[in-house]
């Protein structure tokens, strides 16, 4: 059965995500509008060209409409103070340059792009943060790798490593 949709149809269509929580629905607009900060790009490619930060963690600003830098990690900083840094029951989006030797020893580094979601975080956030992070990662050209958890175990170093591709 071939079923024909006028363009207004799809792009409505297109535009609702449902999420189903126990009996309730949420609609979302699936292009969330959220803006992203023009920090937010700088402090990457700061991050990707120049190594000056470990890590950056982003925040959606809800009352902004707006994805903006809330944590610049140093080159010095460890994975366990990245880590330490994500909120236990809000999300988040930060992007990790990890540093790894080969089983050839050489010395290679990913840039891992973390969608923090974590299960005890509001569903409203959970929903905002989902509808937005295409979008968002589409402004931080030089992702290596994505990964999204929802708990502490589903981005240790050990999965870590692993998807980078170290030992």
């Amino acid at each position: 059965m071939l079923l024909v949709l006028s363009c207004l149809e799809l792009d409505l269509i297109t535009d609702m995500i449902f999420i189903f929580s126990n009996t309730c629905v949420v609609w979302a607009n699936a292009a969330s509008g959220m803006a992203v900060h023009d920090d937010c790009k700088l402090k990457f490619l700061e991050l990707k060209a120049k190594r000056t930060y470990r890590f950056v963690i982003f925040k959606i600003e809800e009352k902004q409409k707006q994805v903006i830098v809330e944590k610049l990690g140093e080159p010095t900083e460890s994975y366990e103070d990245f880590t330490a840094c994500l909120p236990a029951n809000e999300c988040r989006y930060a992007v990790y340059d990890f540093d790894f030797v080969t089983a050839e020893n050489v010395q290679k580094s990913r840039i891992f792009f973390i969608a923090w979601s974590p299960d005890t975080s509001r569903v409203r956030s959970k929903m905002i943060y989902a509808s937005s992070k295409d979008r968002f990662k589409r402004e931080l050209d030089g992702i290596q790798i994505e990964l999204q958890a929802t708990d502490p175990t589903e981005m240790g170093l050990d999965v870590i490593r692993s998807r980078a591709g170290g030992p």
